[in-house]
């Protein structure tokens, strides 16, 4: 390896992803701590999660619905992440930090339209 790379990078085989898990296991954690929006969207989804096994008509459906939800979910953690490292940058008023988070945000809402039509789709008589 290069000599340039980080000692963090150069870890490979079961302890990488041993670690990898770590890192993944603390960012739900923080999420769950710190963003209310992702603690609302655990307490709809979850249950929701259960409703589309025990309703959905068949198991493609079914995964259609969890994955409808597991991706509002993921849309919310990576718009998380994006504010967290803007406001690392500046918490001062920015035009562009103002657009990547107004767009981060137009993602989460498109998800969960995308979520609401799914389950329409699947549910409607």
């Amino acid at each position: 390896m290069e000599a340039s790379v980080p000692p963090f990078k150069r870890q490979t085989g079961w302890r990488r992803v041993w670690r990898a898990c770590g890192h993944s296991w603390a960012g739900l954690r923080e999420a769950v701590r710190v963003e209310a929006a992702f603690r609302q969207e655990l307490a709809i989804g979850l249950p929701a999660l259960v409703a589309a096994w025990a309703l959905a008509p068949g198991r493609l459906e079914a995964l259609a619905l969890t994955a409808s939800v597991a991706l509002v979910w993921i849309v919310e953690l990576l718009n998380s992440a994006l504010e967290a490292a803007a406001d690392a940058v500046t918490t001062q008023p920015h035009p562009l930090i103002k657009r990547a988070k107004d767009m981060a945000s137009a993602a989460v809402t498109l998800t969960l339209l995308l979520a609401a039509l799914t389950w329409a789709v699947v549910f409607w008589p």
